[in-house]
């Protein structure tokens, strides 16, 4: 039977207690704690030796390593050292990147509450939270989080707020009753409190039913442990691309080497050294390190720049392919800070700027002037007296100490009295909310001696009062203002007073049903982030959808949408209703509404897996324990770095430190460039390699002198790849680049135009590179010297065919400036050029020589060729384009 249907009898009798102020004995503890473990959250987290080797997990880099130990084989001992060099840089450049990624994560982390309070061998004492066990006995005051799953024996007007794990933004009023429901939600269970939750309002006692791991959190964070991650667009997009390159690549070596073999071209070693050479050259080894290279300087931006710390590389590109936000409300889109909106009174209704519980904004008539009046001081007053809760100043944020809906008067007071001072009374008896009266009290005494009690609470409790005091009262014009304002998805609370005796020094329910006077409603809502309205403007204006997925009510839910404009026109549909439909009817529901109410984490993860199995790219976005499955399971989740439990920010790919929705916009908008940049390093990394491969392959072909060998190819690949492709680091965003739609989720990286014209570059680099070089044969030039020339017609050939690769505007307008850093950048290749030319020790590395003034103007005259051929290939392009 479950524990909330148990009697306190069975209670004791199933967790072994003699009795609830005894609690456990000490020797009961310590054998549970054994036997169980500590009372802690466990997360799986790979080894550093994993996370390393898992960075070799390429076919591209297979290859190369494939390479490395034929040319061991071969003795060719410098150029094996190279190659493997080359695989390990690309290997600790994605560790370091990952790891580096996990350990800011860890900074942030916030951990469970650290002392907790429980009776032990008859007495009540403070224990690490760790060692709390099964059957421990738990005092609960407000300020304290709860350590553990507790069934509620004894309580006293407790309210624990659970928005962390149900996704109700007010606390929840808690009774040790007994229940009789058979399988009530978890925001429904009011004689139980969980894990992680805080306790906003009272007193209470519970016997601990489930530690760690065996808790509602615990078993969300293990749904999230066997949620399985889908692997991102653009990573799929590089395995295949990478795959097809090396199959390509292996094949056509094959084949040459069999050629050579049959024809007898080169002896079966020079034959080897020649087909590892162009698997070398055509192999685009810089590519796994430019990928890093870029989604790192991504990474490292949003870090400081954009207040985003990005768990794993990809997740910062996948920002860029997402079609749909799915997104929780409470916290995420709204403050979580239940705010007074509207005041009514006899004498006119006013409204109230400013949001959250910082005390700044004004109470404003239908003219937008400021309202000083004796009515709304009183009104003011009331709801300031009438509460249990403290607002106070805390690290410079204004926070609350009990329930939201009294911190939304007491900020409501500072802004209409302009000051934060509070009111001059003496506190003489204080009645607490009671869900069984559904109204609060105090008596407070003023300066010159006159005591009045202030009473605050549900409407149509406040409302009967108000008639009873005045027989004339209209209830029922009051009621439809009531009904009116809810429906705007607010909470109304009333607000009354009346003088009592001096003689008074306690509240009784008679003395306030006796009658109030009353003075007039507020309207309370918990609002939208300022900055999420104009996210959400630039998340539609670039195709991407916002879903809200919220525990909350649908009108609420409905209302807070229509206000954020979450979307043109907007359905809602909650999670009971959900659950009532078919696989298929159910994935036509998610993708038809936009706002989805009344759900549960079970919920949130199938809508996730229906968005996905419909094709589209999710992130999901929330702060809460609730959302955590939601969020592993999501192309890339993105938690609250502030207000987020620990459990969401494990299971996220993202955490944005500053809790800004708006910063969602300002990545998505950074993934879309860091893909264009990837993708333009691509194509400008893929037709150089194949332009080296294609030299090689020519002269196995026509049986001639090796115009460049393994080492020179890395060399080039390498060293282009490190300096030249930094370039698309820095490289900004297009001018249009958040107006246009999610790219296609089953498109290839690169369409058959793309293929095309690398082709066609590839093949100008080539011949390029064969023409000097036979020529500088023929002339008399060394094959040294010949050789060395070659290694600069093909770094030539790469930094000025950049510059057509950099922006799809012609080569002479304002997008050729505008990028300096690709200018500095080009300096240092070329000093590493000369380098490699004229020192010794590199001349002999690499089998190079010394080369004449003119065969440098030899190899920028081949780069000026490339770059002629290529603006003539854009200009051809843009004009097939505008036809069409």
């Amino acid at each position: 039977m479950k524990d909330f249907k148990l009697t306190d009898k069975e209670i004791q009798n199933k967790y072994q207690i003699k009795d609830f102020e005894s609690g456990l004995t000490s020797s009961q503890a310590s054998e549970r704690l054994a036997q169980n473990g500590p009372n802690e959250l466990k997360f799986k987290k790979d080894s550093k030796l994993k996370l390393f080797l898992r960075q070799f997990n390429e076919v591209i880099i297979y290859v190369l390593i494939l390479s490395a130990i034929i040319t061991l084989l071969m003795r060719h001992y410098s150029d094996s050292l190279i190659i493997t060099l080359v695989v390990l840089a690309n290997a600790i450049i994605g560790y370091y990147q990952e790891a580096n990624a996990s350990n800011a994560l860890e900074k942030i982390k916030s951990i469970l509450a650290t002392n907790s309070t429980v009776y032990r061998d008859g007495k009540r004492i403070d224990i690490p939270t760790s060692d709390i066990v099964v059957g421990d006995v738990v005092f609960l005051e407000a300020g304290d989080r709860v350590p553990a799953d507790l069934r509620l024996v004894d309580t006293d007007n407790l309210r624990i707020q659970e928005s962390a794990l149900t996704g109700e933004s007010d606390s929840i009023e808690k009774d040790a009753a007994v229940m009789t429901q058979d399988n009530p939600s978890l925001a429904e269970q009011a004689n139980m409190a969980f894990s992680y939750t805080s306790v906003t309002s009272g007193s209470g006692t519970g016997v601990v039913i489930a530690t760690g791991n065996d808790t509602e959190i615990g078993q969300i964070s293990q749904e999230v442990n066997n949620t399985t991650e889908r692997k991102t667009p653009l990573m799929k997009e590089l395995d295949s691309l990478g795959k097809w390159v090396s199959y390509v690549i292996m094949g056509v070596s094959v084949i040459l080497f069999l050629i050579g073999l049959y024809f007898e071209t080169y002896s079966v070693s020079v034959l080897a050294l020649a087909v590892v050479a162009m698997v070398v050259g055509s192999i685009p080894e810089g590519l796994p390190a430019t990928t890093s290279v870029v989604l790192s300087r991504g990474v490292s931006d949003m870090a400081k720049n954009k207040n985003t710390i990005v768990k794993s590389l990809p997740a910062v590109e996948t920002l860029g392919s997402v079609d749909v936000v799915a997104t929780d409300k409470t916290g995420t889109l709204t403050q979580n800070e239940m705010t007074a909106t509207d005041v009514l009174l006899p004498n006119g209704t006013y409204h109230v700027t400013g949001t959250g519980y910082q005390p700044e904004g004004q109470i404003l008539d239908a003219q937008n002037q400021p309202v000083q009046s004796q009515e709304l001081t009183r009104f003011l007053t009331a709801g300031f007296e009438a509460n249990d809760t403290t607002l106070n100043l805390e690290d410079g944020r204004w926070e609350i100490n009990g329930e939201p809906t009294d911190g939304a008067f007491l900020t409501l007071y500072h802004k209409g009295m302009q000051t934060t001072t509070d009111p001059d009374f003496t506190e003489v008896d204080l009645l607490p909310f009671d869900s069984a009266f559904r109204y609060m009290g105090k008596v407070v005494q003023d300066p010159d001696g006159n005591k009045t009690l202030f009473v605050k609470g549900a409407p149509d409790k406040v409302l009967a009062l108000a008639k009873k005091a005045d027989s004339d009262f209209d209830t029922e014009d009051w009621a439809a203002k009531v009904h009116a304002l809810s429906k705007t998805g607010k909470r109304v609370i009333a607000v009354g007073y009346k003088p009592v005796a001096d003689d008074t020094t306690e509240i009784s329910h008679e003395l306030i049903n006796s009658g109030i006077q009353f003075l007039g409603l507020a309207g309370i809502i918990d609002p939208p982030r300022e900055e999420v309205v104009q996210a959400l403007r630039e998340m539609n204006a670039a195709g991407v959808e916002v879903k809200m997925i919220t525990g909350d009510n649908p009108v609420t839910a409905k209302a807070i949408g229509e206000k954020l404009g979450l979307a043109p026109e907007i359905h809602a549909i909650t999670g009971a209703e959900l659950d009532q439909l078919s696989e298929a009817e159910f994935t036509k529901a998610v993708l038809e509404n936009q706002v989805f109410a009344r759900t549960t984490p079970q919920n949130k993860l199938q809508i996730i897996k229906a968005l996905q199995a419909a094709g589209k790219v999710t992130a999901m976005t929330g702060d809460g324990i609730n959302d955590a499955p939601a969020l592993k399971r999501a192309d890339i989740g993105v938690a609250m770095g502030i207000k987020g439990t620990d459990v969401a920010k494990d299971s996220a790919d993202m955490v944005l430190t500053d809790d800004n929705f708006g910063t969602l916009s300002t990545a998505i908008k950074e993934g879309r460039r860091i893909y264009d940049n990837i993708k333009k390093s691509i194509k400008f990394l893929l037709p150089t390699s194949f332009a080296e491969g294609l030299i090689i392959a020519f002269t196995i072909l026509t049986k001639n002198d090796m115009p460049l060998n393994a080492t020179q190819l890395l060399w080039i690949n390498m060293v282009s790849a490190i300096t030249i492709q930094f370039v698309f680091i820095f490289e900004p965003a297009e001018k249009d680049i958040m107006l246009k739609q999610p790219r296609d989720n089953n498109s290839s990286l690169l369409n058959k135009f793309d293929m095309l014209r690398m082709a066609y570059i590839a093949s100008v680099m080539a011949i390029c590179g064969i023409v000097v070089f036979d020529s500088l044969i023929a002339s008399g030039w060394s094959v040294e010297v010949a050789s060395t020339v070659v290694v600069n017609v093909i770094v030539f050939g790469k930094i000025f065919y950049l510059f057509y690769i950099r922006t799809s505007e012609p080569l002479f307008s304002k997008a050729l400036f505008s990028n300096p850093a690709a200018f500095w950048i080009i300096g240092i290749m070329i000093g590493l050029q000369l380098l490699l030319t004229y020192l010794p020790f590199m001349q002999e590395a690499f089998k190079t020589a010394s080369i004449p003034f003119s065969g440098w103007l030899i190899s920028i005259a081949a780069g000026i060729v490339v770059l002629t051929l290529s603006e003539l290939d854009k200009l051809i392009s843009k004009r097939f384009s505008k036809k069409a």
